[in-house]
C-alpha cells in the first residue's frame, strides 16, 4: 500500500478509528461480562508455569545449602552457591523437559505424574554426582556437596509436585462448589454406583469431573465388608446390595448405575428386581467386551440389556498368540454380513491382517459391514466379495485372485424350523458348501480352516443340527486328506443378538403389545454374546492343531421363560400383567435342553480355560465320501423324506423322527386348547 493511499484512508476513517480506540480503552477500564474479560493465552499460561517451576528450583537449591549449614551459610560459600545455581537449575530443567513434565495438566496431577517426578529427580542426581569426579581441580567450585544435592532434589521435585497438587486441590474444590451451585439450580439426579472396584472408581471420577452431566453421586454400594463406611475417590461406601432398597428410599435415588464389569446372572437379576420395586431406573457401564475397544466413559453409560443379565465371565484372549495367527495374513470370512461373520471381521481387523476378504451373498449386509470396516480401519485392505460358497467356480476364482491363508467359515443356514421345511437346502449349504470350500482350501494350501458349528450337532434332533454334524465329519475327513491345512470345527450354543435370535423376537412382540411366545416353560438354552463367541472362535482357531472339534464353555443354560420375563421387565413392563406370555409348544426339530457334549465323549483341556477338545470318533474317509455322494443326489432331487431317513442312518445318535413326533405332541399339549392358544398367567417350570 502506498503512503498516499494510507494517508487518504486515515483521513477518511480517522475519526472512526479514534472512536474505536477510545471504546477499546474504555473496555479495559470498565468491567464487562465474563465472555469479554481478558483470558491468558496458552503460551502465556505455559510461560507462567515455567517461571513458577524455575523459582521453585532456585528456592530449593538455596534452601538446601541453608539446611546443610543450619541456616548459617559461611560468606565464602555464597560465591560457590551462586556459581553452581545456574548449572544445577539448568540440568533439572533439561531433565524435566525430556521427561515430558511440561505437557502435564496441573489440575489433573495424579500418581502417574508423581512417578515421573520421582524418576526425573533420580536422573538429575546422576550428572551432579558425576561432575564431582570428572571436573578438574580448577573448577572445583562447580562441585555440589552430595548432601546438598540430595536435599535439593527432594525439595525441588517435591516442591514442583506440591505446587501441582495444590492446583488440583483448588480446582476440585472450585468444581465441587460449582457442582453444588449447579445442582441447586438444576436439581441434578442423585445416583448410586453399585460396585466400588476399578471401574466404579473410574466412573465416579469421570462423573465428578463432568459438570455438564445432570448426575450427583450419593455413594457406592458394594458387598465387600472390608470397605464398608470408607471413602473411595471422594465417595462414601454406604452399604451392601442387601441395603439397596433402603438406600434408594432414604436418599430418593433416581438412577442406580451398575459398575460391575464381572457380575453373576443372579446379582444382576437381584439388583434389577430391587430397583424395579423401588421405582429407580437401572443403568450399566459398558461391558468388558466394549471396554477392550476403548476406555470406560461415562458418556457411554447405557440402559441394562438382556446380555448383561447372562452373568458371563469376561473372556481373556492370548493377544500375542492371535497376533501371530492373524497378523499380515490374508483372512477370509464367509457369511461376513451375518451376526457372527460381521463380528468376526471386526475382531480380525484388530490384529492387523494383510487383507480381509468378506464373502457374503446378501448384498445389503455386505455393504454395511464393508462400509463400517473402511471407516474404522482406513488403512486396512478390505475386499467385499458377493459370492455363494456353494458356487465352486466363483470361489475358485476368489482363491486364485486373493490366495487366502486363514478361513473362518461362518456361512450357514441356522434357523431350525426353517430348515425342517427345507432340508435339501440345509444339506446343500451346510454340508456340500462346506465340503466344496474345504477342498478348495486344502488344494490351495490354506494354513487354517475354522468351521463355525453348533451345539445342535450333538445328538441332533433337527435337520439343521444333523447337517452341521455331517459338516464336522467332512472337516475331520479333509484334515486327514490335506496335511498342509489345519481343519478345526468349533461348537457353541445360541448367540444373543444374532439374526433370528429369540431376544429380538421377544422385543418385536413387546413393541407390538404382545403376546410374547415361549415354546415351552421347561426349555433351556446355552447363550453367549456375539463378541464373546467370536473372540473364542479366534482363540480356538489359533489353538487347534487340526482335526479337533473344539467346544466352548457356555456356562449354565438359561431358562427361555426367564429370558422372556427379563426382556419384558427391561422394557419397563410387567410379565403376565402388562404383556401376556403364550406357550406354543416345541416346534419341529427343537429339544427342551440342548447339549454341548455326547455322553460317550471325553474331553481334553486346552491352554485356554474356556475351550475344550471333544475327542469324538471320526468316520472312515471312504464312508464320508459315499455319504456326501448320496446326500448330493437326494438334495438335488429334493427327496426330503429320504434325506431325513438317510441322515438318521448316517448319524446313529440323531433323533430326527422321534423329535418330530415329540414336537407335535408338545404343541398339542401346551399350545392349543379348543383350537385357540392357551395363555398362562402362572406357571411353575419343572427342574431342568
Amino acid at each position: 500500500m502506498s503512503v498516499e493511499t494510507y494517508n487518504s484512508k486515515m483521513a477518511a476513517g480517522g475519526s472512526n478509528a479514534t472512536n474505536q480506540s477510545l471504546m477499546n480503552s474504555r473496555s479495559l477500564l470498565m468491567p464487562g461480562p465474563a465472555s469479554s474479560r481478558w483470558k491468558p493465552s496458552k503460551v502465556a499460561k505455559k510461560r507462567f508455569r515455567f517461571a513458577i517451576d524455575t523459582l521453585v528450583l532456585i528456592a530449593a537449591f538455596l534452601l538446601a545449602y541453608k539446611l546443610r549449614w543450619d541456616f548459617v551459610l559461611p560468606s565464602h560459600l555464597w560465591r560457590d552457591t551462586l556459581v553452581q545455581l545456574p548449572l544445577v537449575v539448568g540440568i533439572e530443567l533439561l531433565v524435566l523437559r525430556f521427561a515430558g513434565v511440561g505437557r502435564f495438566v496441573w489440575r489433573y496431577t495424579g500418581l502417574g505424574e508423581a512417578r515421573t517426578f520421582v524418576l526425573a529427580g533420580l536422573i538429575s542426581v546422576i550428572p551432579l554426582l558425576l561432575l564431582r569426579f570428572v571436573l578438574p581441580r580448577e573448577l572445583d567450585m562447580l562441585e555440589v556437596p552430595v548432601s546438598v544435592t540430595l536435599m535439593n532434589v527432594a525439595l525441588a521435585f517435591g516442591g514442583m509436585l506440591g505446587m501441582r497438587v495444590i492446583r488440583r486441590a483448588v480446582f476440585e474444590q472450585t468444581e465441587s462448589r460449582r457442582r453444588m451451585h449447579t445442582m441447586a439450580q438444576n436439581s441434578r439426579k442423585p445416583i448410586l454406583l453399585v460396585g466400588a472396584g476399578h471401574s466404579g472408581i473410574t466412573t465416579a471420577r469421570e462423573i465428578q469431573s463432568r459438570a455438564d452431566l445432570d448426575l450427583v453421586i450419593i455413594g457406592f454400594v458394594d458387598d465387600n465388608p472390608q470397605i464398608q463406611n470408607t471413602v473411595i475417590a471422594g465417595v462414601k461406601v454406604l452399604g451392601t446390595t442387601a441395603n439397596l432398597a433402603q438406600l434408594i428410599r432414604k436418599h430418593k435415588i433416581d438412577h442406580v448405575v451398575i459398575t460391575l464389569v464381572q457380575g453373576s446372572r443372579q446379582q444382576f437379576r437381584q439388583i434389577l428386581e430391587t430397583c424395579e420395586a423401588a421405582s429407580a431406573k437401572v443403568r450399566v457401564i459398558p461391558s468388558l467386551s466394549e471396554i477392550i475397544q476403548g476406555s470406560v466413559s461415562v458418556s457411554r453409560i447405557r440402559d441394562v440389556q438382556v446380555e448383561d443379565l447372562l452373568g458371563r465371565e469376561p473372556i481373556l484372549l492370548e493377544e500375542s498368540e492371535l497376533a501371530r495367527f492373524l497378523c499380515e495374513k490374508v483372512v477370509m470370512v464367509t457369511g461376513a454380513g451375518g451376526s457372527i461373520g460381521s463380528e468376526l471381521v471386526r475382531q480380525v481387523a484388530r490384529f492387523n491382517p494383510a487383507k480381509v476378504l468378506l464373502v457374503e451373498r446378501a448384498e445389503p449386509s455386505l455393504f454395511e459391514i464393508h462400509r463400517e470396516l473402511i471407516g474404522s480401519y482406513p488403512s486396512l485392505a478390505v475386499m467385499p466379495l458377493v459370492a455363494d460358497v456353494c458356487d465352486e467356480n466363483r470361489m475358485r476364482r476368489i482363491f486364485d485372485t486373493h490366495s487366502p491363508q486363514v478361513i473362518f467359515h461362518a456361512a450357514a443356514h441356522k434357523h431350525v424350523p426353517m430348515m425342517e421345511m427345507n432340508p435339501a437346502e440345509a444339506v446343500k449349504n451346510n454340508v456340500l458348501g462346506t465340503c466344496s470350500l474345504g477342498e478348495l482350501a486344502g488344494q490351495r494350501g490354506v494354513e487354517t480352516f475354522v468351521l463355525v458349528s453348533t451345539d445342535k450337532a450333538v445328538c441332533p434332533s433337527s435337520i439343521m443340527g444333523a447337517s452341521k454334524r455331517v459338516a464336522e465329519l467332512v472337516i475331520q475327513s479333509l484334515n486327514h486328506r490335506y496335511e498342509a491345512t489345519r481343519y478345526v470345527a468349533v461348537r457353541f450354543g445360541n448367540v444373543i443378538g444374532s439374526t433370528g435370535s429369540v431376544v429380538k423376537i421377544f422385543q418385536d412382540q413387546i413393541r407390538k403389545g404382545g403376546p410374547v411366545t415361549v415354546t415351552d416353560p421347561r426349555m433351556f438354552r446355552y447363550f453367549m454374546t456375539i463378541p464373546e463367541a467370536t473372540r473364542l472362535l479366534l482363540q480356538a482357531g489359533a489353538i487347534g492343531e487340526g482335526g479337533e472339534i473344539l467346544i466352548l464353555d457356555m456356562g449354565e443354560p438359561v431358562s427361555i421363560l426367564e429370558l422372556a420375563e427379563d426382556t419384558i421387565t427391561l422394557s419397563g413392563l410387567k410379565p403376565f400383567e402388562d404383556i401376556e406370555v403364550v406357550f406354543t409348544g416345541c416346534r419341529p426339530g427343537e429339544k427342551l435342553i440342548e447339549q454341548l457334549d455326547l455322553q460317550s465323549e471325553s474331553f481334553a483341556k486346552t491352554r485356554h480355560p474356556k475351550i475344550f477338545i471333544g475327542k469324538i470318533g471320526t468316520y472312515p474317509e471312504v464312508d464320508v465320501r459315499a455319504a456326501l455322494t448320496r446326500l448330493a443326489e437326494l438334495a438335488d432331487r429334493e427327496a426330503h423324506d429320504e434325506l431325513r431317513n438317510f441322515l438318521g442312518q448316517l448319524l446313529p445318535e440323531a433323533e430326527l423322527d422321534e423329535q418330530h413326533r415329540r414336537s407335535e405332541k408338545s404343541a398339542g399339549r401346551l399350545g392349543r386348547q379348543n383350537g385357540k392358544l392357551r395363555r398362562r398367567s402362572e406357571w411353575e417350570p419343572t427342574e431342568k
